[in-house]
């Protein structure tokens, strides 16, 4: 996990606002906490915190890259899963790569596809590319907005950042709380529309949508959108299809230059997860490492119920056992997640599921002790929500 930020207006010379874009990046700090970087120009000022996962030496950013003359830089967060096929097809077409980072294949792709860039890779991601000479902007938000990107824009100035709190540290930002934030917050579940920043005049870019902004013109643009199709697979051609999608794109989320890790529960999602990672591990003569969090005193608590019968740690043990890891508790007890109520909204910038998201911050803040990367089944509700979403805006519900 990486984190962005930016401060773009092509009517005003920003040069001597470089303690501004440094303010907004550091909200980033725990987001990227190996790395952190500057560009700085007449009309475009970008940040950058990094957590190195692939490719130390050669994925630093903001990265610049010059083309037939022209310069582009690009501040990113994110994952690209088909890297090397993306590689090789520019390399065909006469691009060269200076390092083997996600990064560079992510930037030759836009100055190669420009915008078209976002249907030819596969991945999770929220990333800005300013063309210097173009003077223009592009941001782009992955098809399920796995990863954030907030915006707003303010005399001529478009502010963007990966966080709420990265936008409220540019003074023309002001954390202004309406009606209609409220009504999200407390009647969504709590969640946010597509595209909400909860506060006045903030916006999230929403998923499949970019946005090019130059001194003339601003476009927020939807270039995927979640189609219905007639099912012709039978049953067991159904299955193959499903399992082939999933265990492919487990496999593309392991290769890292740092400790990868799943989260295990128990549960289906989960489950998979680290059942396929645990394979793969295998296949290289490696041990996965698997964590589940557990409340200290549950086993004289628990209750079943028609919704809960056991604890997870019952399923947790089974799976363990099944695909052979390296199996870690981390145990908290309600003092903690008490206490780790205000890290955990500051953390989500806006109020969230309370008791749910201090236990997986603290979970999370444990497993970050000896792993980087840590692949769980956390997002599927949320993915799920959104996909409902589109179909809603598209009239298909």
């Amino acid at each position: 996990m990486c984190g962005i930020a930016g401060f773009v207006n092509f009517k005003k010379n920003l040069i001597d606002k470089k303690s501004i874009i440094e303010d907004m990046t550091n909200t980033l700090i725990k987001r990227g906490p190996n790395e952190k970087g500057y560009y700085i120009s007449k009309n475009a000022l970008l940040g950058h915190r990094r957590l190195i996962v692939v490719d130390p030496k050669g994925g630093s950013q903001p990265m610049i890259k010059i083309h037939n003359g022209k310069k582009y830089i690009i501040v990113y967060n994110g994952e690209l899963y088909n890297t090397e096929d993306i590689r090789k097809e520019l390399l065909e077409a006469g691009y060269e790569f200076s390092s083997y980072s996600d990064t560079e294949v992510l930037l030759t792709s836009y100055i190669h596809w420009k915008e078209d860039c976002v249907n030819h890779i596969n991945g999770i991601f929220a990333f800005a590319i300013y063309s210097e000479t173009d003077k223009k902007i592009f941001l782009a938000r992955d098809p399920l907005g796995v990863k954030p990107l907030f915006y707003t824009i303010k005399n001529n100035n478009l502010i963007f950042g990966s966080e709420i709190k990265t936008l409220l540290a540019n003074p023309l930002v002001e954390p202004i709380l309406t009606k209609e934030g409220l009504t999200e917050i407390f009647a969504l579940g709590p969640a946010r529309n597509l595209g909400s920043g909860v506060l006045k005049d903030i916006h999230e870019i929403p998923p499949a949508n970019f946005i090019e902004f130059t001194e003339h013109k601003f476009k927020l643009h939807e270039y995927w959108r979640l189609s219905c199709k007639p099912h012709t697979e039978n049953a067991s051609e159904t299955a193959e299809h499903i399992k082939f999608l999933l265990t492919d794109a487990i496999k593309r989320q392991l290769y890292a230059d740092v400790p990868v890790c799943t989260f295990l529960s128990g549960g289906l999602d989960s489950s998979i997860i680290s059942a396929v990672a645990a394979s793969e591990f295998k296949k290289h003569g490696k041990t996965l490492n698997t964590y589940s969090i557990d409340y200290k005193d549950n086993n004289l608590y628990f209750k079943n119920d028609n919704f809960v019968i056991t604890p997870d740690s019952v399923w947790a043990e089974k799976m363990r056992k099944f695909i052979g890891s390296n199996h870690h508790k981390i145990i908290n007890n309600n003092l903690d997640l008490a206490s780790a109520l205000y890290d955990a909204v500051k953390a989500n910038d806006i109020p969230g599921m309370a008791d749910i998201d201090s236990s997986l911050f603290l979970f999370c803040k444990g497993v970050a002790e000896k792993n980087v990367v840590s692949l769980s089944g956390e997002r599927a509700i949320q993915m799920i929500t959104n996909l409902v979403k589109q179909f809603i805006n598209i009239g298909e519900l």
